[in-house]
């Protein structure tokens, strides 16, 4: 019998997939440097979690926590129209920012610093979820069905418009195609994912609150990212394996809570130096860091 904790570590994989291959959709395939994907994440996880206690059905909840992020996609890119590069990505890290700042200060609607306890279980058309076993298989399946969904969207002749938008944006411009709509498109797709992860997240843990969508998950998202390789699904998938369950090594060693923490922020750092110092590309890349 697999031990709880091992099925905890394999639910937190699970949803940290789906969050890594969406951000590489937008970072990796479409050269969007995208840091607000963390408040996808949160988006998500408050939509489908206010949602379920407000009476509404799961299923709506969990369909809704990904359009929902999906639509604040889209108005990041409406926002961020004009900006790429750095002035993109400070402009998504703002974004995360005020995400957070609204989690903690909107009381009547998120309880601010308190954060919604007592999260349903998901009942899943009759199937009632219990055990952290049975929660394994439904985030299994989800994320099964959601990679299997990015792997087609990067394969389809949208896919190709992606990458062709990372390599030469002006060059595709030249042929007629709408970049800023290839964009709206990524970005709603990729935090429609996170959103969908975010519900995961809640209804897992059964109580969320604003220090859960902090700035070091968008970090960790983005090691996992660069560390299995940009524009690499199977990259991704690898190098969320590698990077969580490494430091999950440290829980073995009889050291102080507050020289853990730190410890295993350095040793995130250090996988990603050694992998690419020996993979530039990372463990599965098909293009280079600029």
């Amino acid at each position: 019998m697999i031990s709880p904790y091992l099925t905890n570590l394999a639910v937190l994989i699970l949803i940290y997939i789906i969050l890594s291959v969406s951000l590489n959709l937008a970072l990796g395939y479409t050269g969007l440097l995208n840091l607000g994907h963390v408040a996808f994440f949160a988006i998500g996880a408050y939509t489908s979690a206010l949602l379920t206690k407000a009476g509404y059905p799961f299923v709506f909840a969990f369909i809704a926590s990904g359009i929902v992020a999906s639509l604040f996609g889209f108005l990041l890119v409406l926002a961020t129209r004009r900006l790429k590069g750095d002035y993109l990505a400070l402009a998504t890290l703002g974004f995360s920012y005020v995400c957070y700042a609204v989690l903690l200060n909107w009381s009547s609607l998120t309880r601010g610093p308190l954060g919604i306890a007592g999260i349903i279980k998901p009942n899943i058309f009759g199937w009632q979820i219990h055990s952290t076993g049975e929660y394994a298989m439904y985030a299994l399946i989800v994320c099964i069905i959601s990679i299997m969904i990015m792997m087609w969207i990067v394969r389809s002749p949208f896919g190709r418009l992606m990458q062709a938008l990372r390599d030469d944006e002006l060059g595709l411009r030249v042929l007629g195609k709408n970049t800023y709509r290839i964009k709206l498109k990524v970005m709603g797709i990729s935090a429609f994912f996170a959103g969908i992860a975010g519900s995961l997240f809640a209804h897992y843990l059964t109580y969320i609150d604003p220090s859960s969508f902090i700035l070091s998950e968008i970090i960790l998202m983005i090691t996992i990212v660069i560390a299995g390789g940009l524009a690499s699904i199977r990259g991704s998938i690898v190098a969320t394996g590698i990077i969580l369950l490494i430091p999950e090594l440290l829980r073995f060693i009889q050291l102080p809570s507050s020289v853990l923490g730190p410890l295993r922020q350095m040793l995130y750092a250090s996988i990603l130096i050694i992998i690419l110092m020996f993979r530039p590309r990372g463990i599965f890349g098909r293009v280079d860091l600029e």
